[in-house]
C-alpha cells in the first residue's frame, strides 16, 4: 500500500523482562515493574524501534485472574513504561475454564499474535528482535525469523523446555538494549522513526 512505511520492531514478554518474574500475577498491585523498564523503552524508542509486548497470560484461562483485570495491567503497563502496544494470549490447553481451554495460534511459541502486531503497526520482522526469559519466547522468535535475545532477569537458562539457542544472552533488558544499540552502530543502521 501507498504511504506505509514499515519499520523494525522490538517484541518484549511482561514478566521477567518488564516487571519482575512471579509466577501468576493476579492483582494489578502485584505488578512489579522493573525500575529501569521505562527508560528501556524509551532507548528502543530512541533507536527507532517499536516496543510491543507479546505475553501468553494463562492465569485468565486458569480461573485466577479476569480478564478485565488483565487488560487494567496491561494500561498500567503501557503507562508506566511507555510501550506502543500489548498483545497477550489468555488461552492454555489445560485451562481451568472452557472458554479459553484450547491450542491456539497465539500461545507462545506460536506467533499468532506477532502477526497481529506486525499487521497493526506494518513492522518489518526482518529488524526486529525478541527479548524474553523463557525458551517459549524464544522458540517464537525464531519461528517468525527475527533476531531473539534471553535474558537472565527472569527465568533465563534454567528454564528452557526447548533445545534452542538465542541468538544473545544479556543479564536484562538494560543489558539488551545495549547490545542492540552496539549491533546498530557496528552496522551503521539508523532506522527511521
Amino acid at each position: 500500500m501507498e504511504g506505509l512505511r514499515y519499520r523494525p520492531a522490538v517484541f518484549l514478554d511482561r514478566d521477567g523482562v518488564l516487571t519482575e518474574e512471579k509466577g501468576y500475577i493476579t492483582r494489578t498491585s502485584d505488578l512489579a515493574i522493573y525500575p529501569y523498564a521505562r527508560r528501556c523503552v524509551a532507548r528502543i524508542r530512541e533507536m527507532g524501534y517499536l516496543a510491543v509486548v507479546v505475553s501468553n497470560q494463562a492465569a485468565v484461562g486458569m480461573g485466577l485472574l479476569p480478564e478485565k483485570t488483565l487488560r487494567e495491567m496491561n494500561e498500567k503497563l503501557r503507562r508506566d513504561t511507555g510501550v506502543d502496544a500489548v498483545y497477550y494470549c489468555p488461552h492454555h490447553p489445560k485451562a481451568a475454564l472452557a472458554a479459553y481451554r484450547l491450542d491456539c495460534s497465539c500461545r507462545k511459541p506460536a506467533v499468532g499474535l506477532f502477526r497481529r502486531a506486525a499487521a497493526d503497526f506494518q513492522i518489518d520482522l526482518s529488524g526486529s528482535y525478541m527479548i524474553g526469559d523463557r525458551a517459549s519466547d524464544i522458540l517464537a522468535g525464531k519461528r517468525l525469523g527475527v533476531k531473539t535475545v534471553l535474558l537472565e532477569s527472569g527465568y533465563g537458562m534454567e528454564r528452557l523446555e526447548f533445545d534452542i539457542t538465542p541468538d544473545y544472552h544479556a543479564q536484562d533488558l538494560r543489558e539488551a538494549c545495549g547490545l542492540i544499540a552496539g549491533i546498530l552502530q557496528e552496522r551503521g543502521l539508523v532506522w527511521e522513526k
